[in-house]
């Protein structure tokens, strides 16, 4: 019966991907469950995965498409500073809950949307990297049992599903990743390049005010 069970256990496979460039970009995660000869329909899987001080979850934006079921994710923190630069951010536990793929009877995905904080200016290079460890995958079968013996239990303080109201069990599943960390590149400023920011910037805060007091003289109505 081991060698049975140990047969028919094998290593989840997962794959992360940064899509679009710049600051806002999308995390795509894809999970296919290494279980022999069964169906995980029944199952609820999720990533639970470590977001570095470089990278943040606005939670505004999130609610937004939780509004439309159009992602499901748990945030802890749930408080989060959008406006905190990287040096003065802390990291930020996801737990992204994944839409099977009907295409496979045992495969995962789900997207969320993420976005790069700014980092201190640099001495030379032009872009900061922010290492993305790849992912935990979680399972939960609380209407159909797998072979809970490919997994051990995980503690996460979260339901299986919408139709659950307290935590249920979860199960941490052993996995390979396609790559072992994904990086995303945040462009930063130069320090050599400080002082013609300032003088820039002051010149166009002195415009813009000169431009506001002179549309207000020449049509403000004072009493």
């Amino acid at each position: 019966v081991i060698l049975d069970v140990q047969a028919a256990c094998q290593d989840a496979t997962v794959t992360q991907e940064l899509l679009k460039e710049g600051f806002h970009r999308d995390l795509l995660v894809k999970v296919e469950l290494g279980v022999v000869g069964e169906d995980a329909g029944g199952c609820t899987v999720a990533a639970r995965t470590r977001l570095p001080p470089g990278i943040y979850v606005d939670p505004y934006e999130l609610a937004s498409l939780q509004q439309h079921n159009l992602t499901k994710v748990v945030l802890i923190p749930d408080v989060i500073d959008v406006e905190a630069p990287e040096y003065l951010a802390t990291d930020l536990l996801v737990l992204l809950y994944m839409e099977p793929d009907p295409r496979c009877s045992c495969c995962f995905r789900a997207a969320l949307p993420v976005h790069g904080r700014y980092h201190r200016p640099a001495e030379e290079s032009e872009e900061a990297l922010v290492v993305l460890k790849s992912p935990e995958v979680l399972v939960c079968c609380c209407d159909n049992c797998l072979s809970a013996e490919c997994w051990k239990p995980a503690e996460v303080e979260a339901p299986c599903s919408s139709k659950n109201v307290g935590p249920c069990q979860w199960y941490s599943v052993t996995h390979k990743p396609a790559y072992a960390e994904s990086i995303l590149q945040v462009p930063v400023g130069l320090r050599q390049h400080s002082s013609l920011v300032c003088a820039v910037t002051l010149l166009a805060t002195v415009l813009c005010s000169s431009l506001i007091l002179a549309a207000v003289c020449k049509y403000g109505h004072f009493s």
